[in-house]
């Protein structure tokens, strides 16, 4: 029995036994004819100009072709086989290409200027700026003071020796981001000094005045605000590529739903029994 031990034998055995379930066991409606579309040729050379940056040579046009005839009857041999069935990847794949089906026929039109104006009126509260803040702020480090609350609030008080200090004392401490800020939002101020920081700031007064302190993730701040830009909603002409887009994005969202919804109405769905 030593030939079994052969590889040639094994893979004249293991080759017999694909045939066979594929001849008893696979798909009768698969065509076994494959047609080289001059879409096909087009479509692969694009890719390879693509990928490469020049055109393929004829040689190589050969080998593309000859690939995508590979993989056509490779994939043709796996649905024989059945081999598509059961298969997580494969599934989520197929449901994704669905999907992309369902949304690219929603939106094969573009809306028109009086759809787009309608969803901007519909969503006026996606295009509102939020309020923005300027300010400039001195720092007062925890771990270069004994007491940064204290001396931020010296500062404030305007007094300019404590126990025989220099003044400087008062004046803050070397930071390691900007002393100014221009037209920040709460969001983008919170994700630099801390949400409660941004909070307090945009509780204070427009004023040359230094006021606070508030306190930040790296110590305490004495503020100066010198703008407060109020939260308005921007201008049709203004957003109107982002009210395309959005529009667009809602577009195959619904249309998937409805599309799902559809769908489901025709099947009987079964869930186990849990009286058993």
């Amino acid at each position: 029995m030593t030939w079994l031990k052969d590889p040639l034998v094994s893979f004249l055995i293991a080759g017999s036994a694909i045939f066979f379930l594929t001849e008893w066991f696979s798909e009768p409606d698969i065509p076994y004819n494959i047609v080289v579309r001059e879409q096909d040729l087009t479509r692969l050379g694009d890719q390879w100009r693509m990928q490469m940056r020049r055109s393929p040579t004829d040689a190589e046009l050969t080998g593309l072709v000859e690939a995508f005839i590979k993989e056509e009857v490779y994939y043709r041999q796996a649905q024989r086989l059945g081999l598509d069935r059961n298969d997580t990847i494969v599934r989520r794949r197929m449901v994704q290409k669905l999907t992309f089906l369902t949304e690219d026929i929603a939106t094969a039109a573009p809306l028109n200027e009086l759809e787009l104006r309608a969803f901007y009126d519909a969503h006026l509260e996606q295009y509102r700026v939020p309020q923005r803040l300027s300010f400039r702020h001195k720092y007062f480090s925890n771990d270069r003071r004994d007491n940064a609350e204290a001396d931020a609030r010296l500062f404030l008080e305007q007094k300019a020796v404590l126990e025989g200090q220099p003044a400087q004392e008062y004046a803050g401490d070397p930071f390691m981001l900007q002393r100014e800020y221009a037209q920040r939002s709460e969001r983008e101020i919170g994700d630099l000094f801390g949400r409660d920081f941004a909070q307090q700031l945009t509780e204070l007064d427009v004023t040359q005045a230094w006021q606070g302190p508030i306190r930040s993730a790296y110590g305490w701040h004495t503020i100066q605000l010198t703008a407060k830009q109020a939260s308005a909603i921007e201008a049709f002409d203004v957003v109107r590529e982002r009210v395309a887009s959005d529009a667009q994005q809602t577009a195959r969202k619904d249309a998937n739903k409805a599309y799902y919804t559809d769908l489901r109405s025709k099947y009987r769905i079964t869930y186990p029994d849990k009286s058993e």
